[in-house]
């Protein structure tokens, strides 16, 4: 049976920890939601710098994450867990949770087993849809079934960026509470599609649910990359040049060069991103058919960065990606700052971070009602 739910804490007095911080934008949406983050973690120098930059960072603690204690960690309402997500990918050979870099999620639920009676009331994992199907959704399966050991009902769901900047971003979440909000999920919806549906039905032994509270997304974003591109001259020396564009324009397959080609002759300039990839043994580029961005990915070499496509009244211009620019598209204000750094660390920073409306929404409309009692659990449901 379920036990009774710890008490609840003051909407004012929420505080959390902040597992694999990265540049800091989990605590910049935390913070749009009244959360206070009192202690944060990660092992990148470079990503501390940023955060220090724009964060009080006497908290930050620089390190590796199998050196954190249960006993490091003050008291908190909220644990948050952006785990890498590489061997959670192709680029990672799938290894999944068994992979030296996203199985650091064990040294996660370490630490809050290491809390024991003080471990948060509320934990939120992020990290990219392929934790659902890695190893046939046995990793998932064995994340949920670890939460659940240490006293977590888990909420599995995808949210997509696109429903908040210019970005395609899906992300998987998991909320893990004491109490059930909801019931477990039983048809598919914006947020939890067939696949997490059907995980639902072949793990009956979990506990899962499915929090009404989320039972609508806000008003899709009509933004454009038109919103966030910087107004760089014609003159300034990252325009790449005549024989770099070329070789752009050659590498494309016919499905590109005409869809670059109708761009070009538009009567007003417009903006793409594109990627390079490779197709047969051959490198080449894509450029997406929609005025968005694709999902930003840490700059560590060129098929990792996006281009910037500037197309019109017959001209063609093409840059990589600013650091502002990708700033904005995770839902950063320009007063962001990160003087000091290269192109390539802030992108890197950024690349590797969360959305931050995303996670501000969820923590509004979800963590925040559920820590503050705002919300009558119903009667357990056993799996």
């Amino acid at each position: 049976m379920r036990s009774s739910s710890p008490r609840p804490t003051p909407r004012s007095a929420l505080r959390a920890a902040e597992f694999f911080a990265g540049i800091g934008l989990v605590r910049a949406a935390l913070v749009e939601a009244g959360v206070d983050v009192v202690w944060a973690n990660d092992i990148h120098p470079v990503k501390a710098r940023l955060y220090a930059a724009n964060f009080p960072s006497d908290d930050y603690v620089v390190g590796d994450v199998r050196a954190v204690r249960g006993s490091d960690l003050p008291a908190v309402d909220l644990a948050t867990a952006s785990f890498p997500c590489t061997d959670l990918s192709l680029a990672g050979w799938r290894r999944g949770l068994a992979g030296e870099q996203s199985g650091l999620f064990w040294e996660f639920a370490r630490v809050l087993r290491e809390m024991g009676a003080q471990r948060p009331r509320a934990v939120l994992l992020e990290n990219v849809p392929g934790l659902a199907t890695s190893h046939g959704g046995g990793d998932l399966r064995d994340a949920v079934a670890q939460l659940n050991a240490l006293g977590y009902s888990c909420d599995v769901f995808q949210v997509d960026a696109r429903w908040f900047v210019p970005q395609s971003r899906p992300r998987l979440f998991i909320v893990g509470i004491p109490d059930e909000v909801g019931e477990r999920p039983e048809a598919p919806d914006d947020l939890r599609p067939q696949h997490l549906v059907d995980f639902a039905r072949r793990n009956p032994g979990l506990r899962l649910h499915a929090s009404p509270l989320l039972s609508s997304l806000p008003r899709r974003d009509t933004r454009t990359l038109a919103d966030v591109v910087e107004p760089l001259a014609g003159t300034d020396d990252a325009w790449w040049g005549p024989a770099r564009t070329a070789r752009f324009v050659a590498s494309l397959s016919p499905l590109q060069a005409e869809r670059l080609r109708q761009l070009r002759h538009a009567p007003a300039a417009t903006w793409r991103t594109a990627y390079r990839r490779t197709r047969d043994g051959v490198a080449v580029w894509e450029v997406r058919p929609d005025p968005i961005a694709g999902c930003l990915r840490t700059a560590r070499g060129g098929s990792s960065k996006q281009a910037l496509v500037e197309a019109g009244a017959g001209q063609l211009r093409i840059r990589w990606m600013t650091g502002r620019e990708y700033a904005r598209l995770q839902g950063v204000a320009d007063g962001f700052g990160f003087a000091g750094l290269s192109r390539n660390q802030v992108m890197f920073g950024f690349g590797d971070a969360v959305c931050v409306p995303v996670v501000a929404w969820i923590a509004r409309e979800y963590l925040v009602p559920v820590l503050a009692g705002e919300t009558q659990a119903p009667a357990a449901v056993c799996g």
